[in-house]
């Protein structure tokens, strides 16, 4: 089905303004913004009714700058050639329905969906998910990623922001140890969103990518990356749903790679020889312990294992997984069809497993043609 919005501008509003009126082409009412569901330094997504069609659907609209123009122009292509490989949208990345440009504003109609699985943790006091959710979510991340990644696309900007529960209802339950009462999710599904800068084999790579908190040790150091750091940033966030902290909580590159090298071990000889960047000295990364960072460091990070809430069997299957996925060097990194046959997803319910691994994790019989052609 394809959507036709056309919005309204005020003729007194600035071009960069966006006023959020909906009109046909033949000016009738016919679409109606109904709340703002976001706002980012790009723009802004509203929620939007079709009153012809009583649907209502996600309009992302960019700012007339010339960057955030180009990055949505970006997003469309990418998001065109994933529903061309996936017009059912089986490997759950959000599905587009319609795009236009508006006297320079870049619009996007996306299908509605629920809260960010971030939103949804800190609405929540950002009390962690219950395990059977973290799995749930871990596996569909897991294999909507390696879609992208089995047809040469990196998402580049994985994060709990951009992963929605297609429904965020909820129903509440009293907690006595902590004396308070916790949501939970009725329903675990999710969708991957926000494609502005994924990026194919052959286009060019920006030398940073990722948001800081989810971003690969090889893109700090500036060695070049490829799939694998998607593979790290999915690690980052499965700790962060199941501890609801967020694993490293730093906005500077050397205090972040202490931080690595404090929950992880030291960082490999190889990297720190071949890195161009300025943080290590003689293979070793320049860092004083003794100072307040260090002390932050050591005060507020230690070593992964210890974060386990539970000696069970499934809390170790989850950090055998985490810590696979967080290996320093990217061509040792699990990759995501491996992580899809991880033990920690064997407990995933024959209703919940998709696609070719329905069964007993065997790794894609059938890979994707190629998106990028």
């Amino acid at each position: 089905m394809k959507w036709h919005l056309h919005l309204y501008l005020s003729p007194t509003a600035p071009r960069d303004r966006m006023c959020l009126f909906a009109l046909p082409a033949l000016f009738t009412p016919l679409d109606k913004i109904l709340a703002t569901l976001g706002e980012g330094t790009f723009g802004k997504v509203v929620k939007v009714k079709d009153l012809h069609a009583d649907h209502v659907m996600a309009l992302k609209i960019i700012k007339n700058v010339e960057k955030y123009r180009e990055a949505a122009k970006l997003e469309i292509n990418a998001l065109e050639k994933i529903a061309e490989k996936d017009p059912e949208c089986r490997h759950l990345c959000v599905k587009m329905l319609d795009w236009f440009d508006y006297h320079g504003h870049m619009c996007i109609a996306f299908e509605m969906l629920g809260l960010s699985v971030f939103d949804f943790l800190k609405d929540n006091n950002y009390q962690p998910y219950p395990l059977e959710t973290v799995r749930h979510v871990a596996y569909q991340l897991c294999y909507s990623v390696k879609f992208l990644h089995d047809n040469k696309l990196t998402h580049t900007d994985l994060k709990p922001e951009n992963i929605l529960f297609v429904d965020s209802d909820f129903e509440i339950t009293y907690n006595s140890k902590k004396k308070r009462d916790i949501r939970r999710v009725k329903r675990t599904d999710v969708r991957l969103i926000d494609f502005g800068s994924a990026t194919f084999d052959h286009e060019h790579h920006s030398t940073i990518v990722s948001t800081r908190h989810y971003r690969a040790p090889e893109v700090i150091l500036e060695l070049g990356w490829s799939q694998p750091c998607d593979v790290w940033s999915i690690g980052c966030i499965i700790f962060e749903l199941y501890l609801g902290i967020t694993l490293f909580q730093t906005h500077d590159n050397r205090e972040h790679l202490a931080m690595m090298e404090r929950i992880l071990g030291p960082i490999p000889y190889r990297m720190a020889r071949k890195t161009k960047t300025k943080y290590f000295y003689h293979g070793k990364l320049d860092w004083d312990e003794k100072s307040s960072a260090g002390r932050y460091v050591r005060e507020n990070c230690k070593p992964l294992h210890r974060y386990q809430n539970s000696d069970d069997e499934d809390h170790r299957q989850l950090f055998d997984l985490i810590a696979r996925m967080l290996e320093y060097e990217p061509s040792s990194r699990l990759t995501l069809g491996e992580a899809l046959r991880h033990p920690f997803f064997d407990k995933i319910p024959p209703h919940q497993r998709l696609g070719d691994f329905r069964g007993a994790g065997n790794e894609g019989r059938e890979r994707s043609h190629s998106l990028s052609r």
